[in-house]
């Protein structure tokens, strides 16, 4: 983690929201291709359990970059990196074309 420390703190937030939301991703819709014949309990039970890692990259990413973007900068970045983030994985990943 120290060599994250010592990059600006526009990259260390990026970088975590980067990660955050890929593991967002794959906690909102990777059961529709994985589990999809599995019950939903069982989709939902596995989506928390990736949603974990999730928050533990999205709380340090948020208490970071607050120290140098406001409340509504860090949501439009982290908007801008979700669509970032799901566009590519539902056209890879699900098989989705753009529409």
């Amino acid at each position: 983690m120290t060599f994250l420390q010592s990059l600006p703190v526009s990259v260390q937030t990026v970088f975590l929201l980067l990660l955050s939301n890929i593991f967002m991703t794959f906690a909102w819709y990777g059961h529709l291709r994985n589990l999809a014949s599995a019950p939903w309990y069982v989709a939902a039970l596995v989506s928390w359990g990736i949603a974990l890692f999730e928050y533990l990259l999205q709380v340090p990413a948020n208490r970071i970059g607050f120290t140098q973007f406001n409340v509504g900068q860090l949501k439009i970045l982290q908007e801008v990196i979700t669509l970032a983030v799901f566009v590519p994985f539902s056209v890879v990943y699900l098989g989705q074309p753009l529409k």
